[in-house]
């Protein structure tokens, strides 16, 4: 899984660094491991802008402006706030894309409608492109991380 991510990682910054692209990435139930694979390719630093890590519910408001209200409507796992999440990213950084997830990894934390595996993940640009997608993810909270981290970056890349 660890070259397949690096080979996919390399593939996005190909992509960006052709475009004059930068991007953002912001992570609630991966815990920054997009930014760290994104980050494992040399010169990654010439289209990565910057993570943003918001585990909690306080920091995607205070980090990111993503809204209370909508966090109380529709919850933290949710489309409604993934894609809050990749608009506040662009809006707090200098990157042109970014790709926020959310999501429950487990082993606990879910419920009947949104059980251990499921995950958000919004890709957006400052062009005012955006797209957001509910996985149903299985496994341990290893390989549901792994895998919504494989997920957000192929997304990026496909998306763009």
């Amino acid at each position: 899984m660890e070259s397949e991510l690096f080979e996919l990682a390399e593939q996005l910054g190909r992509l960006l660094k052709a475009n004059g692209k930068s991007i953002a990435t912001v992570e609630s139930c991966t815990g920054g491991w997009i930014a760290q694979t994104i980050t494992e390719v040399p010169g990654s630093s010439a289209w990565f802008d910057r993570g943003f890590v918001t585990y909690s519910n306080m920091a995607k408001v205070q980090m990111l402006g993503v809204s209370p209200q909508t966090l109380e409507n529709y919850g933290a796992v949710s489309a409604e706030t993934a894609t809050e999440m990749a608009a506040g990213a662009l809006a707090h950084s200098d990157a042109d894309v970014a790709v926020a997830v959310t999501g429950i990894a487990g082993p606990d934390g879910g419920t009947p409608e949104k059980p251990v595996g499921t995950v958000f993940i919004a890709w957006a640009d400052k062009n005012g492109k955006a797209k957001v997608v509910r996985k149903q993810l299985s496994g341990n909270r290893r390989q549901i991380r792994a895998q919504t981290v494989k997920s957000a970056v192929e997304g990026m890349w496909l998306f763009y």
